[in-house]
């Protein structure tokens, strides 16, 4: 039993550990905390601008000789500051990703990462065991306010992406200690300037964030809670051996 679920948890580590080497636009992960999705305090919230209330899929892709390259496709939705991604782990692709039915055996193949940057808390939620976690929000820009911010826009042409007449821009956004986070930014003029593709180059990692289905009416707050009636664990391994000694019937006691 001890071996199983220690094999498990080195599974999963390693996949939470190797996708989210803080990485700009994503979510910082580890063990017992988020897998990885996309972050949208700090120089991301400048990026999008007015654009405070909406729902998308959102198919992320990540290429650079850390970690390899990565595509991450999912369900993405919005709200003043609070963020919800929907992601089918056995839809991504990655050379470091374990085998999806081996994911989906254990029942966290599909799941969700709620941020909450005013309770300064995320949850991942495993939908298939009707669980979550809660953890501290560890985003170096949480405690930040958009008055920390500054940015400076300058048009490089205009492009279409995904059918969409967008004004290609880069956009240089200041925090309040200096440091400068540069990125490319292809504005839709049709959905009031939404940042359809933002590409983003740092720590020799580019991230690209490419949104298609964009609806700009406000998703339903509750979407950002965590599920009535799922069980809450303190640790990803408090909860996988739970999941696992009830699956082996109690074996190992």
């Amino acid at each position: 039993m001890k071996k199983l679920l220690g094999s498990l948890m080195a599974l999963v580590g390693g996949l939470l550990i190797s996708t989210t080497q803080a990485q700009p636009g994503i979510m910082h992960g580890g063990m017992g905390g988020p897998p990885p999705g996309p972050r949208f305090g700090g120089d991301m919230a400048k990026i999008f601008g007015e654009n405070s209330a909406f729902s998308a899929n959102l198919e992320m892709h990540t290429a650079g000789a850390a970690s390899g390259d990565m595509t991450m496709p999912g369900k993405l939705a919005y709200l003043d500051g609070k963020s919800r991604f929907e992601l089918d782990m056995s839809q991504m692709k990655s050379k470091q990703m374990p085998p999806a039915e081996q994911m989906k055996q254990m029942g966290m193949d599909k799941l969700i990462v709620i941020a909450r940057p005013d309770k300064k808390v995320s949850y991942v939620v495993y939908a298939g065991l009707e669980s979550y976690m809660e953890n501290s929000l560890r985003d170096a820009d949480a405690n930040n306010t958009e008055a920390d911010y500054k940015s400076e826009i300058t048009e490089l042409g205009k492009e279409t992406v995904d059918g969409h007449a967008c004004v290609k821009n880069k956009v240089v956004v200041t925090d309040k200690d200096g440091k400068a986070h540069e990125s490319t930014v292809w504005n839709a003029t049709d959905l009031k300037k939404f940042p359809v593709k933002v590409e983003t180059v740092e720590n020799e990692m580019t991230v690209t964030m490419l949104f298609k289905d964009v609806k700009l009416a406000k998703p339903a707050a509750d979407q950002f809670e965590p599920p009535t009636g799922f069980k809450k664990y303190d640790s990803m391994m408090s909860m996988m051996q739970e999941q696992m000694m009830k699956r082996m019937g109690g074996a190992g006691r």
